[in-house]
């Protein structure tokens, strides 16, 4: 059972709660947590800076009771094997990312899911889906407790229609605001890169992101979550000022993640 300090903010009655760790290029983690069952999705970073940042948000590293994996790329997998040899977690990922994951080394256990299939840990429910990503396998997770739910679309040269289906009704987003076009496009990337970078298997731009999110936004859209930011094609201020411009119809509020600190835990009714 994770517990959450009494020294944070929290509502004394909430669905979700959910805390990005860290994101971009050196290291992706996201916790959430229903106040019971508590889950990492993807852990990308050290085992110790993991619980160094849970700590640092008043969350306890031995309360968690899972990590997921959305694809195999070492941003993602780094502190997964570690994290679950010492406490005894279940690592969630479908074979083939697990087959491609030579960095995962040797989790306490393995718990296969295929894409397309929900499945359930404790009273939180998970629904992995395909995304577009130069990966073997990738998959966004919607989480959802109590008719409240949130998920997680980055790593995704396109968002097809099944994406944003699976995306629409969700209280929270974190959704990938990789690069700004004409950083990328003057910046010092090899050109190869680049040409992936802006392919269906890359990553969505700032643009990409708020026509996405100004198609997804609804009245019970609570929080949008800007995640795998370039720290070399893109800023934090570019991307806010680009995507907030989606929000039309709504009062969603935007955040952007960052790659070196947590973000606040956010409370999802």
């Amino acid at each position: 059972m994770m517990t959450i300090s009494k020294k944070s903010d929290n509502p004394s009655d909430y669905n979700l709660a959910v805390c990005n760790l860290a994101s971009g290029s050196k290291g992706n983690a996201t916790f959430i947590s229903d106040g019971k069952t508590s889950i990492l999705i993807d852990a990308g970073l050290s085992g110790i800076e993991l619980q160094r940042r849970l700590i640092s948000r008043n969350l306890e590293p031995e309360g968690l009771d899972a990590i997921l994996v959305t694809h195999e790329h070492s941003d993602h997998v780094k502190g997964a094997g570690i994290l679950s040899r010492r406490f005894k977690l279940p690592v969630y990922i479908n074979q083939k990312t697990e087959a491609a994951s030579p960095g995962l080394g040797s989790p306490h256990e393995i718990r296969p899911f295929d894409c397309g299939t929900t499945f359930k840990i404790d009273n939180l429910t998970i629904h992995p889906f395909s995304i577009s990503h130069d990966a073997e396998d990738p998959a966004g997770f919607t989480i959802g407790r109590n008719g409240t739910s949130m998920a997680i679309a980055t790593d995704l040269g396109i968002a097809t229609a099944m994406v944003k289906e699976h995306l629409k009704h969700c209280a929270l987003l974190v959704l990938e605001a990789n690069h700004d076009p004409q950083m990328l496009e003057t910046g010092p990337y090899p050109w190869p890169l680049k040409q992936r970078i802006q392919s269906r298997v890359g990553h969505l731009s700032n643009s990409d992101s708020k026509n996405l999110l100004h198609e997804l936004q609804h009245d019970n859209l609570q929080h949008v979550i800007l995640a795998h930011l370039s720290e070399i094609n893109n800023t934090p201020q570019k991307a806010f000022d680009e995507v907030v411009q989606a929000l039309t119809r709504c009062n969603a509020q935007l955040t952007v993640a960052d790659q070196y600190s947590s973000g606040p835990v956010i409370y999802l009714k």
